[in-house]
Protein backbone atom coordinates (compact mmCIF):
# COMPACT_ATOMS: atom_id res chain seq x y z
CA UNK A 1 0.00 0.00 0.00
CA UNK A 2 1.64 3.23 -1.09
CA UNK A 3 1.97 6.07 1.38
CA UNK A 4 0.15 8.34 -1.05
CA UNK A 5 -2.95 6.20 -0.58
CA UNK A 6 -3.01 6.84 3.15
CA UNK A 7 -4.38 9.83 4.98
CA UNK A 8 -1.96 11.63 7.29
CA UNK A 9 -3.51 10.44 10.58
CA UNK A 10 -3.09 6.78 9.63
CA UNK A 11 0.50 6.94 8.36
CA UNK A 12 2.22 6.57 11.77
CA UNK A 13 -0.19 3.78 12.67
CA UNK A 14 0.54 1.77 9.51
CA UNK A 15 4.24 2.54 9.30
CA UNK A 16 5.27 -0.53 11.36
CA UNK A 17 3.31 -2.74 8.96
CA UNK A 18 4.77 -1.63 5.64
CA UNK A 19 7.02 -4.69 5.49
CA UNK A 20 3.86 -6.82 5.71
CA UNK A 21 1.81 -4.80 3.25
CA UNK A 22 4.43 -4.49 0.51
CA UNK A 23 4.54 -8.23 -0.35
CA UNK A 24 0.74 -8.35 -0.36
CA UNK A 25 0.60 -5.36 -2.70
CA UNK A 26 2.94 -7.27 -5.02
CA UNK A 27 1.06 -10.57 -4.67
CA UNK A 28 -2.36 -9.14 -5.51
CA UNK A 29 -2.97 -8.14 -9.13
CA UNK A 30 -4.95 -5.02 -8.28
CA UNK A 31 -5.73 -2.79 -5.35
CA UNK A 32 -9.18 -2.24 -3.97
CA UNK A 33 -11.00 0.18 -6.31
CA UNK A 34 -11.61 3.63 -4.90
CA UNK A 35 -15.31 3.24 -5.68
CA UNK A 36 -15.54 0.34 -3.22
CA UNK A 37 -13.76 2.37 -0.54
CA UNK A 38 -16.04 5.36 -1.10
CA UNK A 39 -19.09 3.13 -0.66
CA UNK A 40 -17.82 1.05 2.26
CA UNK A 41 -16.75 4.10 4.27
CA UNK A 42 -20.30 5.48 4.46
CA UNK A 43 -21.80 5.25 7.97
CA UNK A 44 -25.15 4.16 6.56
CA UNK A 45 -23.68 0.84 5.30
CA UNK A 46 -21.51 0.11 8.35
CA UNK A 47 -23.85 -2.57 9.68
CA UNK A 48 -23.54 -4.54 6.44
CA UNK A 49 -19.75 -4.21 6.29
CA UNK A 50 -19.27 -5.30 9.92
CA UNK A 51 -21.80 -8.13 9.79
CA UNK A 52 -20.28 -9.44 6.57
CA UNK A 53 -16.81 -9.13 8.07
CA UNK A 54 -17.96 -11.21 11.03
CA UNK A 55 -19.36 -13.85 8.70
CA UNK A 56 -16.14 -13.84 6.68
CA UNK A 57 -14.17 -14.66 9.82
CA UNK A 58 -16.41 -17.66 10.40
CA UNK A 59 -16.17 -18.73 6.76
CA UNK A 60 -12.38 -18.55 6.96
CA UNK A 61 -12.46 -20.85 9.98
CA UNK A 62 -14.92 -23.17 8.22
CA UNK A 63 -12.74 -23.35 5.11
CA UNK A 64 -9.68 -24.26 7.16
CA UNK A 65 -11.73 -26.84 9.05
CA UNK A 66 -12.91 -28.35 5.76
CA UNK A 67 -9.32 -28.72 4.58
CA UNK A 68 -8.41 -30.41 7.85
CA UNK A 69 -11.34 -32.81 7.72
CA UNK A 70 -10.90 -33.59 4.04
CA UNK A 71 -7.15 -33.94 3.89
CA UNK A 72 -5.52 -34.27 7.31
CA UNK A 73 -7.60 -35.52 10.26
CA UNK A 74 -8.98 -38.90 11.22
CA UNK A 75 -12.76 -39.22 11.34
CA UNK A 76 -13.24 -38.71 15.09
CA UNK A 77 -11.05 -35.60 15.05
CA UNK A 78 -13.03 -34.25 12.12
CA UNK A 79 -16.27 -34.70 14.04
CA UNK A 80 -14.78 -32.97 17.09
CA UNK A 81 -13.79 -30.05 14.88
CA UNK A 82 -17.35 -29.74 13.58
CA UNK A 83 -18.67 -29.61 17.14
CA UNK A 84 -16.18 -26.85 17.96
CA UNK A 85 -17.57 -24.70 15.16
CA UNK A 86 -21.23 -25.54 15.74
CA UNK A 87 -22.02 -22.78 18.30
CA UNK A 88 -20.65 -20.15 15.90
CA UNK A 89 -22.66 -21.56 13.01
CA UNK A 90 -25.78 -21.76 15.18
CA UNK A 91 -25.35 -18.13 16.15
CA UNK A 92 -24.81 -16.82 12.61
CA UNK A 93 -27.08 -19.04 10.55
CA UNK A 94 -29.76 -20.07 13.03
CA UNK A 95 -29.75 -17.13 15.47
CA UNK A 96 -29.17 -19.55 18.36
CA UNK A 97 -27.08 -18.50 21.34
CA UNK A 98 -24.87 -20.49 23.71
CA UNK A 99 -24.09 -18.91 27.06
CA UNK A 100 -25.06 -15.41 28.05
CA UNK A 101 -26.65 -13.05 25.56
CA UNK A 102 -23.77 -10.61 25.32
CA UNK A 103 -21.08 -13.22 24.70
CA UNK A 104 -23.03 -16.07 23.10
CA UNK A 105 -20.01 -18.15 22.11
CA UNK A 106 -18.32 -18.55 25.47
CA UNK A 107 -19.00 -22.27 25.60
CA UNK A 108 -17.40 -22.78 22.20
CA UNK A 109 -14.29 -20.87 23.18
CA UNK A 110 -13.80 -23.16 26.17
CA UNK A 111 -13.89 -26.26 23.97
CA UNK A 112 -10.59 -28.13 24.21
CA UNK A 113 -10.81 -29.81 20.81
CA UNK A 114 -7.67 -28.05 19.59
CA UNK A 115 -5.59 -30.17 21.96
CA UNK A 116 -7.18 -33.49 21.00
CA UNK A 117 -6.88 -33.76 17.21
CA UNK A 118 -5.19 -36.69 15.52
CA UNK A 119 -3.69 -36.40 12.04
CA UNK A 120 -3.98 -39.22 9.53
CA UNK A 121 -0.71 -41.15 9.96
CA UNK A 122 -0.35 -42.10 6.29
CA UNK A 123 -0.26 -38.53 4.97
CA UNK A 124 3.26 -37.04 5.07
CA UNK A 125 2.04 -33.45 5.11
CA UNK A 126 -0.86 -33.78 7.57
CA UNK A 127 1.01 -32.50 10.62
CA UNK A 128 1.99 -29.30 8.80
CA UNK A 129 -1.59 -28.70 7.65
CA UNK A 130 -2.93 -29.34 11.15
CA UNK A 131 -0.47 -26.95 12.78
CA UNK A 132 -1.09 -24.09 10.35
CA UNK A 133 -4.83 -24.51 9.94
CA UNK A 134 -5.55 -24.94 13.65
CA UNK A 135 -3.71 -21.72 14.44
CA UNK A 136 -5.66 -20.01 11.67
CA UNK A 137 -9.00 -21.31 12.97
CA UNK A 138 -8.26 -20.12 16.51
CA UNK A 139 -7.32 -16.66 15.26
CA UNK A 140 -10.29 -16.35 12.91
CA UNK A 141 -12.72 -17.30 15.67
CA UNK A 142 -11.06 -14.80 17.99
CA UNK A 143 -11.48 -12.13 15.30
CA UNK A 144 -15.11 -13.22 14.91
CA UNK A 145 -15.68 -12.59 18.60
CA UNK A 146 -13.99 -9.19 18.38
CA UNK A 147 -16.18 -8.09 15.47
CA UNK A 148 -19.26 -9.44 17.22
CA UNK A 149 -18.43 -7.39 20.31
CA UNK A 150 -18.17 -4.23 18.19
CA UNK A 151 -21.47 -5.02 16.47
CA UNK A 152 -23.23 -5.58 19.78
CA UNK A 153 -21.77 -2.48 21.39
CA UNK A 154 -22.99 -0.38 18.46
CA UNK A 155 -26.31 -2.23 18.16
CA UNK A 156 -25.66 -2.98 14.49
CA UNK A 157 -26.71 -6.63 14.33
CA UNK A 158 -28.73 -7.61 11.26
CA UNK A 159 -30.38 -10.86 10.25
CA UNK A 160 -29.90 -12.83 7.06
CA UNK A 161 -27.11 -11.46 4.89
CA UNK A 162 -26.50 -13.17 1.52
CA UNK A 163 -22.84 -13.79 0.78
CA UNK A 164 -21.02 -12.10 -2.07
CA UNK A 165 -20.01 -14.09 -5.12
CA UNK A 166 -16.30 -13.57 -4.46
CA UNK A 167 -15.33 -16.93 -2.97
CA UNK A 168 -17.66 -18.84 -5.28
CA UNK A 169 -16.14 -17.03 -8.24
CA UNK A 170 -12.72 -18.35 -7.26
CA UNK A 171 -13.83 -21.85 -6.31
CA UNK A 172 -15.39 -22.49 -9.72
CA UNK A 173 -11.85 -22.66 -11.13
CA UNK A 174 -10.75 -25.47 -8.80
CA UNK A 175 -9.57 -28.56 -10.65
CA UNK A 176 -11.36 -31.83 -9.95
CA UNK A 177 -8.43 -34.21 -9.45
CA UNK A 178 -6.05 -34.51 -6.51
CA UNK A 179 -3.64 -33.17 -5.43
CA UNK A 180 -4.44 -30.35 -7.88
CA UNK A 181 -7.78 -29.62 -6.18
CA UNK A 182 -6.10 -29.21 -2.79
CA UNK A 183 -3.38 -26.99 -4.27
CA UNK A 184 -6.02 -24.77 -5.90
CA UNK A 185 -7.98 -24.46 -2.65
CA UNK A 186 -4.82 -23.45 -0.80
CA UNK A 187 -4.01 -20.84 -3.46
CA UNK A 188 -7.54 -19.48 -3.14
CA UNK A 189 -7.12 -19.31 0.63
CA UNK A 190 -3.96 -17.28 0.11
CA UNK A 191 -5.73 -14.76 -2.12
CA UNK A 192 -8.71 -14.38 0.21
CA UNK A 193 -6.44 -13.74 3.20
CA UNK A 194 -4.24 -11.35 1.22
CA UNK A 195 -7.27 -9.41 -0.03
CA UNK A 196 -8.63 -9.20 3.51
CA UNK A 197 -5.34 -7.74 4.72
CA UNK A 198 -5.20 -5.26 1.84
CA UNK A 199 -8.77 -4.10 2.48
CA UNK A 200 -8.25 -3.66 6.20
CA UNK A 201 -5.33 -1.34 5.43
CA UNK A 202 -7.13 0.42 2.58
CA UNK A 203 -10.31 1.07 4.56
CA UNK A 204 -8.63 2.10 7.81
CA UNK A 205 -8.05 5.77 6.86
CA UNK A 206 -11.76 6.28 6.24
CA UNK A 207 -13.30 4.92 9.44
CA UNK A 208 -13.58 5.94 13.07
CA UNK A 209 -10.64 5.51 15.41
CA UNK A 210 -11.96 2.39 17.18
CA UNK A 211 -12.45 0.48 13.93
CA UNK A 212 -9.22 1.92 12.57
CA UNK A 213 -7.23 0.52 15.47
CA UNK A 214 -9.04 -2.80 15.22
CA UNK A 215 -8.44 -3.25 11.49
CA UNK A 216 -4.77 -2.38 11.84
CA UNK A 217 -4.48 -4.93 14.65
CA UNK A 218 -5.59 -7.65 12.21
CA UNK A 219 -2.90 -7.02 9.61
CA UNK A 220 -0.17 -9.19 11.03
CA UNK A 221 -2.24 -12.34 11.37
CA UNK A 222 -3.91 -11.91 7.97
CA UNK A 223 -0.51 -11.48 6.32
CA UNK A 224 0.75 -14.65 7.99
CA UNK A 225 -2.36 -16.57 6.94
CA UNK A 226 -1.82 -15.86 3.26
CA UNK A 227 1.81 -16.94 3.55
CA UNK A 228 0.81 -20.15 5.35
CA UNK A 229 -1.60 -21.04 2.55
CA UNK A 230 1.00 -20.36 -0.12
CA UNK A 231 3.69 -22.35 1.66
CA UNK A 232 1.38 -25.34 1.99
CA UNK A 233 0.37 -25.11 -1.67
CA UNK A 234 3.98 -24.99 -2.82
CA UNK A 235 4.98 -27.86 -0.55
CA UNK A 236 2.12 -30.15 -1.52
CA UNK A 237 2.16 -29.48 -5.25
CA UNK A 238 5.38 -31.35 -5.89
CA UNK A 239 6.05 -29.15 -8.90
CA UNK A 240 6.28 -25.43 -9.71
CA UNK A 241 2.95 -23.64 -9.30
CA UNK A 242 3.91 -20.04 -10.12
CA UNK A 243 1.79 -20.06 -13.28
CA UNK A 244 -1.23 -21.37 -11.39
CA UNK A 245 -0.80 -18.74 -8.67
CA UNK A 246 -0.64 -16.05 -11.35
CA UNK A 247 -3.77 -17.38 -13.03
CA UNK A 248 -5.74 -17.24 -9.80
CA UNK A 249 -4.41 -13.74 -9.23
CA UNK A 250 -5.87 -12.67 -12.56
CA UNK A 251 -9.23 -14.27 -11.77
CA UNK A 252 -9.26 -12.66 -8.33
CA UNK A 253 -8.53 -9.22 -9.76
CA UNK A 254 -11.33 -9.61 -12.29
CA UNK A 255 -13.79 -10.22 -9.46
CA UNK A 256 -12.52 -7.24 -7.48
CA UNK A 257 -12.69 -4.85 -10.45
CA UNK A 258 -16.03 -6.06 -11.81
CA UNK A 259 -19.30 -4.27 -11.19
CA UNK A 260 -21.15 -5.95 -8.33
CA UNK A 261 -24.81 -5.87 -7.32
CA UNK A 262 -23.84 -6.48 -3.69
CA UNK A 263 -21.74 -4.46 -1.28
CA UNK A 264 -19.78 -6.84 0.90
CA UNK A 265 -16.30 -6.94 2.41
CA UNK A 266 -14.88 -8.86 -0.56
CA UNK A 267 -17.25 -7.64 -3.26
CA UNK A 268 -16.37 -5.90 -6.50
CA UNK A 269 -17.25 -2.33 -7.46
CA UNK A 270 -20.71 -1.76 -5.98
CA UNK A 271 -23.51 -0.59 -8.23
CA UNK A 272 -25.94 2.09 -7.11
CA UNK A 273 -28.44 -0.67 -6.40
CA UNK A 274 -25.88 -2.47 -4.23
CA UNK A 275 -25.28 0.64 -2.14
CA UNK A 276 -29.00 1.23 -1.76
CA UNK A 277 -29.59 -2.38 -0.73
CA UNK A 278 -26.77 -2.21 1.83
CA UNK A 279 -28.20 1.03 3.20
CA UNK A 280 -31.61 -0.57 3.63
CA UNK A 281 -30.16 -3.67 5.29
CA UNK A 282 -28.15 -1.53 7.69
CA UNK A 283 -31.28 0.41 8.63
CA UNK A 284 -33.24 -2.69 9.64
Amino acid sequence: MSQAALSKPIQPLLAPYQSLLAPIDTFLHCRTPQAWLEAARQPQVLAVILNDHMRCELKAAQSAAFLLRRYALDQSSGEALLQWLKPYEDFVYRQLQHGDNQRPLTSAKKNGVANALTAQPDLPYSDDIVDKMMRLIKEELHHFDQVLQIIQQRQLAIGHLPASGYAAGLLRHVRTHEPAALVDKLIIGAYIEARSCERFAALAPYIDSELQQFYVSLLRSEARHYQDYLQLAERLAGQPIAARITQFGEWEAQLIKASDDQLRFHSGVPSAAAIEAATQLSAT
